[in-house]
């Protein structure tokens, strides 16, 4: 199976790639369309602010190429809130592959989330043999309000939408490669799709 991480330069792209690599595969790095778009499994990572990330994008063409990508595709932090539509976090266009907004946690809680919280109303096969209410890592100041492509929910203060899949897009706002056992289960769901 190849598997390739989209390299911009903003992503936690190691830690990924040893997560993939304990599973038992390789992933090769990618900036280059061609590779990304012949790859069975396309990872789309994410550590940073929004607007710099999107600039990397265009800079590269990769915003043109990651919407029309046809075979599973999976967004991590930043890149899950990166396919949505629009972001508060430097008034940011996004992707439009998810029909949400992102926007900045002010409701009187610790920003950013930082650690563990719970994943509930899990809705796809990406959550297979992952607990109602399990663990998972989070760092973020920003998050998805509850919309029609949710599939997990978590509550920090509000419940928002943590996990998302439209098509052959599927976004997680936690850190699965940072997310022990639940967060292995999770690739290797991702890795069978």
């Amino acid at each position: 199976m190849k598997i390739a991480i989209i390299d911009y330069g903003a992503g936690n792209i190691q830690s990924i790639k040893f997560a993939i690599k304990r599973l038992g595969y390789e992933a090769v790095l990618s900036k280059d369309a061609k590779e990304i778009a012949a790859a069975d499994k396309v990872i789309f990572p994410g550590v940073g602010e929004a607007g710099t990330a999107m600039r990397m994008l265009r800079a590269t063409g990769l915003d043109k190429i990651i919407p029309q990508l046809e075979q599973p595709v999976l967004g991590i932090c930043l890149g899950m809130q990166l396919m949505c539509e629009h972001s508060e976090e430097g008034d940011t266009s996004g992707l439009g592959i998810f029909k949400a907004d992102v926007k900045k946690f002010n409701i009187g809680v610790k920003v950013p989330q930082i650690g563990w919280n719970r994943i509930s109303n899990l809705e796809s096969s990406l959550f297979n043999s992952v607990v109602e209410g399990e663990y998972v890592y989070l760092v973020h100041s920003y998050y998805v309000p509850e919309c029609e492509d949710e599939i997990a929910r978590t509550d920090y203060g509000v419940n928002y939408s943590s996990a998302l899949h439209r098509d052959n897009f599927y976004g997680v706002q936690f850190h699965p490669e940072k997310s022990s056992t639940t967060g292995e289960k999770i690739l290797k769901n991702f890795l069978a799709l």
